[in-house]
C-alpha cells in the first residue's frame, strides 16, 4: 500500500487539486494514507477559483502548514510520493534551496534525501532564468518538474476534462493504476 503527500500551493490552478482529489478516491484501494497540507494563499485561491471551500470535505488526514509533528516530515513514517499540485514558483524555489521553514518544505525535502517520488506540478508562465535554474536543481536532486500543461487529443469538452490530461499524468508518473485516455489507444 502507498502513503502519498499532497501539498496545494497558492498558484492559480486550484482545479488540478480538486481533480486530482477526485481522482484519488476513485483508485483509494491502492493507497493506504494521504496526508494534505494546503497554504493559507491555496485556500484562498481555491474559494476565489473554485467559488467553494469544498477542500474541506475530502476524506484526507489534513495538516497545517507548520506542523512538524506530521508524520511525514521524518522518512522513518515511509511516505512515498508527495505532489505538489499546483506548485508556485515560490515554493518550487524554497524547495530547490532546501529550505524547510514549513510543512511542504520540509516534507519535500524529506522525500527527496530519501529518495522517493517527488512530483511537482509547476503553474507559471513564462519562466524567468531563476526558476528554470530551480527546477533543473530539483531533477538534479531527483524530483519531477510536471509543468500544468494540459494536451487536447483527448478532446476535452469541460475546464475539469482539461485539467484531468495533467492530472492522468501525475497519476501515472506516481505509479499508480487508472482508466485514462492514452495515446493511440483502440478502444
Amino acid at each position: 500500500m502507498r502513503k502519498i503527500v499532497i501539498a496545494v500551493t497558492g498558484a492559480s490552478g486550484s482545479v488540478y487539486a480538486k481533480v486530482l482529489f477526485d481522482q484519488l478516491l476513485k483508485i483509494k484501494d491502492q493507497i493506504d494514507k494521504i496526508g494534505v497540507i494546503m497554504s493559507d494563499n491555496a485556500k484562498d485561491v481555491w474559494k476565489f477559483e473554485l467559488q467553494n471551500e469544498d477542500f474541506n470535505n475530502y476524506p484526507f488526514d489534513f495538516y497545517h502548514k507548520k506542523d512538524f509533528m506530521a508524520p511525514f516530515a521524518s522518512g522513518s513514517a515511509r511516505y512515498d510520493t508527495m505532489i505538489v499540485v499546483p506548485c508556485s514558483m515560490g515554493t518550487l524555489g524554497r524547495i530547490a534551496a532546501g529550505t524547510s521553514d514549513d510543512l511542504i518544505c520540509r516534507a519535500a525535502d524529506v522525500i527527496l534525501k530519501e529518495r522517493r517520488k517527488l512530483i511537482l506540478v509547476a503553474r507559471d508562465t513564462p519562466l524567468n532564468l531563476i526558476q528554470i535554474r530551480n527546477m533543473a536543481t530539483i531533477t538534479e536532486a531527483g524530483g519531477i518538474i510536471c509543468p500544468a500543461v494540459p494536451s487536447f487529443y483527448s478532446l476535452p469538452k469541460t475546464i475539469e476534462d482539461v485539467a484531468l490530461t495533467v492530472v492522468n499524468r501525475v497519476i501515472d508518473l506516481a505509479g499508480l493504476e487508472h482508466d485514462s485516455y492514452r495515446w493511440n489507444d483502440s478502444n
